[in-house]
């Protein structure tokens, strides 16, 4: 069983940053962060595996950057250049069910934290 318990969301102006991190219980290969924007549909963002493959969606390549600490069980999401595009709700996620090609945002993942919301103004 995994465990999932996003922390770190908040309000901040555009242009800002901010940090995002997931602790996590149980062992999976694969864990990412997806996200719902108001009036939209959950959309994954960024996802790693235990090997260090990393992928980001297109609409946070560049500004969005994803790490894992293996030794505090601990999945992080650095955001910077916030936009208020990115107002919505955060999830942790993780993956049980794939392998190495499964672990990308465009694939399921099986267990999720309770999200964290995050407020972009302008």
């Amino acid at each position: 069983q995994v465990h999932l318990a996003e922390s770190g969301g908040g309000s901040v102006q555009a242009g800002g940053s901010l940090t995002l991190s997931c602790a996590a219980s149980g062992y999976t290969y694969c864990l990412g962060w997806f996200r719902q924007l108001p009036g939209k549909e959950r959309e994954g963002i960024a996802t790693i595996d235990r090997d260090g493959r990393i992928e980001y969606a297109d609409s946070v390549k560049g500004r969005f950057t994803i790490s894992l600490d293996k030794a505090l069980h601990t999945l992080v999401l650095q955001m910077t250049s916030l936009e208020p595009e990115d107002t919505g709700t955060y999830y942790c996620v993780a993956q049980t069910w794939g392998g190495t090609g499964y672990c990308r945002p465009r694939y399921g993942f099986d267990f999720w934290g309770k999200g964290t919301n995050v407020s972009i103004s302008s």
